[in-house]
């Protein structure tokens, strides 16, 4: 594990994805992986609900992981691999508001009540835990998006953390990981108005079928 990312989804931790499988020629988790492995969100329950993880163990095979499910949990994972950059992705707050709501809080709101999806019942939980379920309190949700960001700040050391916008492009990544900048483009992935065929492209299996393809 190089990479343990801290931010919250929306601040572009899809492109954060591609870009890490890219440099570190492995796969990067982010929380689309939950659709071709449900088998893992027992694991997270179990984090979310306060209970031992062995981390080493469960993310054997990968290089980084970004997003949800893992952000949140972003201490436990930076002390299991206390070697791995820790990276947290920010965008305005005001920004990262518009896009969140437009996305995946349009997911959770349509939502049944009564919906007995594990991964549901854990996403839920984890945004219960650590950010907000006031949905539809813009000031409520950006103070939780905060206290997050300053919770990391607060946490990691300042020479272990690296905190990138989706504007900085490789240089900073690159520059943390002592790695040189590709001559490719940095990749943008997931804009917000890709959403919803990203996220069912998730479901079919191409998001994970994207890295092996990059790498063969």
């Amino acid at each position: 594990m190089r990479v343990v990312g801290a931010g919250l989804g929306r601040t572009g931790t899809n492109s954060l994805k591609v870009a890490l499988e890219m440099l570190l020629g492995g796969p990067c988790y982010h929380m689309f992986e939950l659709f071709q492995r449900p088998q893992d969100v027992v694991t997270w329950q179990a984090a979310v609900d306060g209970e031992a993880v062995d981390w080493r163990e469960f993310f054997e095979g990968w290089i980084a992981t970004v997003d949800w499910p893992g952000a949140p949990l972003f201490d436990k994972l930076a002390q299991a691999f206390p070697d791995a950059l820790v990276l947290l992705s920010v965008r305005d707050a005001q920004a990262w508001w518009h896009s969140v709501d437009q996305t995946i809080f349009s997911l959770m709101r349509n939502a049944p009540g009564d919906d007995p999806n594990p991964m549901g019942t854990m996403v839920r939980a984890e945004f219960d835990k650590w950010l907000t379920l006031e949905l539809d309190n813009k000031e409520a949700v950006i103070a939780a998006y905060e206290r997050h960001n300053d919770r990391v700040r607060q946490l990691i050391p300042r020479e272990r953390l690296l905190e990138w916008q989706p504007g900085d492009g490789w240089e900073p990544i690159c520059e943390a990981l002592g790695l040189p900048v590709p001559s490719d483009p940095f990749p943008h992935a997931n804009a917000g108005s890709d959403f919803l065929d990203t996220v069912a492209a998730a479901q079919r299996g191409e998001v994970a079928r994207g890295f092996r393809a990059a790498g063969d």
